[in-house]
């Protein structure tokens, strides 16, 4: 039952939303234009804010959805068992839609869909990261500087401010943070060279101009 839990997981991590969204929609495939991602950032970057959002919500819902499958276990909930049933399938839908089978194991940095697995788990906790984001985000303009400081944030809510009492929930925060940071290393290098590109995710786009 676990496996069958854990290959729905990454098969639902899988669905490519930004892909289908821009051949479906839109007539090209999103990885061959902007910076190549599969995510919800090129989508507000190349598509516009509509289906942006489009991406952003379903991308986030894979992980919220994931983690859910953990309530068709038998482990009780609220258990150490079904704590770490709940990461490992959140893992699995964030795995799945950075290698996802649906679109040649191509896809984006899994951002929102880890996200969703960190408000399908601690609502609270997503909802204090968000607005980390945000802040970060009005200020510096770049997506990459604070998608890195809010998973930084993440370890030390969960360590310091919250107080989680679980031992795979905060080693958890911890490779949250080292593995978003690793997936932006071309961002990093960007940001040192001073070519990182600036963005507003709520101005109109002209998908044909990215092309």
């Amino acid at each position: 039952m676990i496996i069958f839990l854990f290959l729905f997981a990454y098969l639902l991590g899988s669905i490519p939303t930004a892909v289908w969204v821009s051949k479906n929609y839109y007539g090209f495939d999103i990885r061959e234009v902007g910076s190549g991602n599969a995510g919800a950032t090129n989508a507000f970057r190349v598509l516009g804010t509509k289906s942006g959002i489009l991406v952003l919500f379903i991308d986030m819902l894979k992980g919220a959805l994931a983690v859910k499958l953990a309530y068709l276990s038998t482990f009780a909930f609220g258990s150490i068992a079904f704590t770490n049933l709940q990461i490992g399938l959140g893992l699995l839908a964030v795995v799945g839609h950075i290698f996802p089978v649906f679109a040649t194991f191509k896809g984006g940095k899994g951002i929102a869909t880890l996200f969703g697995l960190i408000l399908g788990i601690q609502p609270i906790v997503a909802l204090s990261l968000v607005a980390v984001f945000l802040f970060i985000l009005v200020i510096t303009k770049y997506v990459s500087v604070s998608s890195m400081i809010a998973s930084i944030a993440f370890p030390i809510m969960i360590l310091f401010v919250f107080k989680e009492p679980e031992l795979s929930y905060r080693l958890f925060a911890i490779a949250t943070a080292l593995l978003v940071i690793l997936t932006h290393h071309k961002n990093i290098q960007r940001l040192i060279n001073g070519c990182e590109n600036k963005v507003n995710l709520f101005k109109k786009k002209d998908p044909d101009a990215n092309r």
